[in-house]
Order: C-alpha cells, then sequence, then structure tokens
C-alpha cells in the first residue's frame, strides 16, 4: 500500500507541474526514478496517464480522472493524520503566493501569531504580483485581488477593500487637484497590476456611476512601483484605503476625490485541488479569514 501511495504522490506532482525533473527536484528523487515510477503505475493499471514529449508532459483523459480521485485519496490521508494528532500538531509545509503590497501589509504581519500557534508548520512565501499558475508552481494557497479565474479551484473571500485615488503634495501642486472624476482626463494616471489595457475608470456617487477616459505614461507591474510612482510625484493612482493608509497618515499621499467611490476590491483565498483543501490550509484560511474580518 506504502508503494501505491508513493505512486500518487509522484504521479500528483508530476502531472501538476507538467516536469518529471521539477517534480523529481520537489520530491528529493532522481529523474530516472520518477519516471520508473510513473511507468510502473500506468503498467499496473494498463492505461496512459501522461503523455511525454521532449518539452513537457501532459495529462491523459485518464490520467485526468484518476489525478482527481488521487489528490482526494492524498487530502483524506493527511486529514487523517492530523485528526490522529490533534489540531494543535499541524504540520509541514504551506506555499502561499501573494501580490506584494498586500502581501506585506496585511499578509505576513498576521503569520507570527499563526505560526506560534501552529509551531510544526512551516511558510514557504512567494511574494509577486503576477498571477502564478498554482498547481504548476505547486502553491498550496494564493491570495488573490480582483476577479477570480480559476474557477475549478476552491476560494474563500477574505475581505472586500474600498479602493480610492492617490497623489504626492507635489504633484497637486504643479497639477493641481482634481474635483470631479471628469478633471482626471487632464491628469497623468498611474497604471498598475491589473490595470494594462484599461482605459477608463468607474465612481459612483449618490447611486449614479461616472466613467471617465484616463491617460498616463507609467504602467508598473507591481504594487510597490505604483507607490514609488505617485510618491514621487509622477502622477495619480488607484489604491485601496488598507495599502495606502500609512503614507496617507503621513501625508506622503493625498487622498482625492472623497466624494466618490472606486469600485471595491474583493479578496480572496484561492487554493488548488478542489473546494476541499487539506487540515493546515483550511486552518491557516480560517484564521486569516478570522484577522482580517
Amino acid at each position: 500500500m506504502s508503494d501505491r501511495l508513493q505512486e500518487m504522490a509522484v504521479f500528483v506532482r508530476a502531472a501538476e507541474c507538467g516536469s518529471f525533473s521539477k517534480a523529481a527536484r520537489e520530491l528529493g528523487l532522481s529523474q530516472p526514478s520518477v519516471s520508473r515510477i510513473i511507468s510502473e503505475l500506468e503498467a499496473r493499471l494498463d492505461v496512459k496517464l501522461l503523455l511525454r514529449t521532449t518539452r513537457r508532459i501532459t495529462v491523459t483523459d485518464a490520467g485526468a480522472l484518476f489525478l482527481t480521485r488521487a489528490r482526494e485519496v492524498l487530502a483524506d490521508i493527511e486529514d487523517a493524520e492530523d485528526a490522529a494528532r490533534g489540531i494543535d500538531s499541524l504540520r509541514g509545509t504551506i506555499r502561499i503566493a501573494m501580490p506584494i503590497m498586500y502581501g506585506m501589509r496585511q499578509i505576513i504581519p498576521h503569520l507570527r501569531k499563526f505560526l506560534a500557534m501552529h509551531p510544526l508548520l512551516h511558510v514557504e512565501l512567494s511574494v509577486v504580483d503576477e498571477r502564478q499558475n498554482l498547481v504548476a508552481e505547486g502553491a498550496d494557497l494564493a491570495i488573490r485581488l480582483g476577479e477570480l479565474d480559476d474557477s475549478a479551484f476552491g476560494a474563500r473571500k477574505l475581505e472586500t477593500l474600498q479602493r480610492l485615488l492617490v497623489a504626492s503634495p507635489s504633484y497637486l501642486a504643479a497639477r493641481g487637484t482634481p474635483k470631479t472624476p471628469a478633471d482626471l482626463a487632464s491628469h497623468d494616471c498611474i497604471f498598475g497590476p491589473g490595470h494594462s489595457g484599461r482605459a477608463s475608470w468607474v465612481f459612483t456617487r449618490n447611486g449614479a456611476e461616472t466613467s471617465v477616459d484616463v491617460r498616463g505614461r507609467i504602467h508598473t507591474d507591481s504594487g510597490p512601483g505604483v507607490f514609488a510612482c505617485a510618491l514621487a510625484g509622477l502622477g495619480i493612482s488607484m489604491a485601496t484605503s488598507v495599502m495606502a493608509a500609512p503614507e496617507i497618515k503621513s501625508g506622503a499621499l493625498v487622498p482625492l476625490l472623497k466624494g466618490y467611490k472606486a469600485s471595491p476590491l474583493s479578496v480572496h483565498a484561492v487554493f488548488p485541488g478542489g473546494p476541499r483543501p487539506s487540515s493546515k490550509i483550511r486552518a491557516l484560511v480560517d484564521y486569516l479569514a478570522e484577522e482580517l474580518r
């Protein structure tokens, strides 16, 4: 039975990352060992699970069915072990992917208390604004801002962030302060992650919606890049009240158009492998939902 469980674990990771060599590195095996284990599994089942090419491997229809059930079996085993040890004995590693600014200001500060509650757990952080392929990268959990596009994954809403416009005092002194959304058309706007290709910002006031075309000379793919550009006086940026709070409090950034509301930003915890995460992932998501509430 232990050999079958190893076969499942090796198959799941190879199928998820699309590479025998990557699966081998993550599992502490040699590439030939991974290839041999998969071949023996296919021979025992008498069915092709993975198609190999020189560039990557892909899952067959039969492999996709086996992948779903294998994930469930491995998750059930982990849950059974956690139940036997008790919730205070959760162990292993949780790999978390999160956007930079939100991760630094909303997630990382809460990890100390969580890890103190579960001393046998370890955390690996991938702090980047680019949305990663959770399955291929081996992430157990991702923090996602905005609309979700991982419909096959499980998800839980953590909080809703209010967005607002900010600019530096130096920019406003040089270019003036916009009084209405229409005034933004004559200002330089800074485009950050998720704004690529957009040409308009939408606001509501007293139930009425206003859309204004905006322009800008700067686009950056990171939250810190947006803040650095805004602080440098390069334009007006869209931020959230949570992430811009320290700069607003210090006066380094000034909130604009207070009578208008930009569309809010939802925050979700997303996890691969179906709607039921493992015990350790459930524990972390429950904790974050409570802390951020």
